[in-house]
């Protein structure tokens, strides 16, 4: 009787630290949804629509007050403010928010850093169109910074989330993925900093899974957060640069340029030299079981 009680009684406190985890996780979702939907409803008045003239040419539509009924262009309502998609929803808002940075520039700032870190938190899919849209709208430089650290803070959030919500339930769903990471930290324990960059570098386990899974194999926090802006800074690196290119198109012509195959060039060095000195590396130090060929994991055993 009294080995049964005690069972119970540890099942019970099982079930309540379980309901407790989900609680918290459902309030922090919520209060960050709230936040993000409460932050759209200031979006400031959208540019105006372009009507088609008699002589075939268009011309800006401006309000007057002889007319009061006549909407401005609806993409400035909240509704459009949307997480792309696709391309065409991309470009899109890229276009409507390029409008809002000339007059609102600190809402334009705050609005897509808690986006981004929204999705990174909570390991929404779709960061990279995000990435693609930093570049379109601030330029190289400040979007290629933002995006490092957007993804750097926004990971290691996601990661405390995890450490304080989720261990439970990821270990439940991704059994045979956790205890194979588990694994692969430990046996390369001594140099685990090299280990994380070769898995941004290499993606052999998703980076949502090992945002997640990392508290749960004992990463030190330090190691994780220096890792993502290290490891990641290359891909980044791409979709900023796409979108800065995809900004400053007009055609498709202008995609075969000599100007633009040379920046392709140089986005393709970015990424392969990081990735090469990390698989020399790896070849040498690290205990993988895994095969890189052209960048790519052959072997399937911790896919």
């Amino acid at each position: 009787m009294i080995t049964t009680t005690g069972g119970e009684g540890v099942c019970g406190c099982g079930l309540l630290s379980s309901m407790r985890s989900l609680v918290g996780l459902a309030v922090v979702v919520t209060v960050a949804s709230l936040y993000l939907y409460s932050l759209s409803l200031y979006l400031p008045a959208g540019p105006q629509r372009r009507l088609p003239s008699p002589s075939g040419v268009q011309t800006e539509h401006v309000e007057t007050s002889a007319e009061p009924e006549e909407p401005a262009d609806s993409s400035g309502e909240p509704s459009r403010l949307k997480f792309p998609s696709d391309l065409e929803e991309l470009q899109e808002l890229a276009e409507l928010l390029q409008f809002y940075k000339t007059e609102h520039t600190g809402y334009v700032l705050l609005l897509f850093c808690s986006a981004y870190l929204y999705k990174q938190s909570f390991a929404i899919p779709g960061s990279s169109f995000l990435n693609i849209l930093a570049g379109a709208i601030f330029g190289l430089y400040e979007g290629l910074l933002l995006a490092c650290v957007l993804t750097t803070v926004g990971s290691t959030m996601c990661y405390l989330l995890s450490k304080a919500f989720g261990k439970r339930y990821i270990e439940n769903l991704f059994p045979d993925k956790v205890s194979m990471l588990q694994k692969k930290v430990e046996e390369n324990r001594d140099c685990l900093f090299f280990f994380l960059l070769f898995l941004r570098f290499f993606p052999m386990t998703p980076n949502w899974f090992l945002n997640m899974s990392a508290p749960i194999v004992n990463i030190p926090i330090t190691f994780f957060f220096c890792s993502v802006f290290i490891g990641l800074l290359p891909y980044n690196f791409i979709c900023v640069q796409t979108g800065v290119m995809l900004s400053e198109l007009s055609s498709l012509d202008d995609l075969f340029s000599w100007e633009r195959l040379l920046q392709l060039l140089a986005i393709a060095c970015m990424a392969l030299l990081p990735s090469a000195l990390i698989r020399r590396f790896s070849q040498k130090r690290l205990k993988l079981d895994v095969h890189v060929q052209n960048g790519l994991i052959t072997d399937k055993k911790f896919q």
